[in-house]
């Protein structure tokens, strides 16, 4: 077989690895901006209820939003986790209702 075909082919099997959530070799790319205001926004909090839902810092959050600063790695890739799926995030960290008292 080819590179190519054998390049298709390695992809092709840890595509369908991946879909079976078996554990894969893969680049994971983290875009560098991220809107942190519209995806708060998408959970219906206020900062400091997002802050302290999610574990970030209220002035982190006002910094980012306000453009003076940007999440680092880590804390995007959260915030992206957070903007796909904020209820099974809610309940990996303990949190079963939406509502913050």
């Amino acid at each position: 077989m080819s590179k190519a075909g054998d390049s298709i082919l390695k992809g092709a099997r840890e595509a369908l690895a991946y879909a079976r959530g078996e554990p894969v070799d893969a680049v994971v790319h983290v875009p560098e901006d991220i809107d942190v205001k519209a995806i708060r926004s998408k959970t219906g909090l206020s900062q400091v209820k997002f802050a302290a839902r999610f574990g970030f810092s209220p002035n982190a959050l006002r910094n980012w939003e306000q453009g003076r600063r940007q999440p680092d790695g880590a804390a995007r890739a959260f915030l992206i986790v957070i903007d796909r799926e904020p209820e099974i995030v809610m309940r990996a960290l303990g949190e079963a209702s939406k509502d913050v008292a």
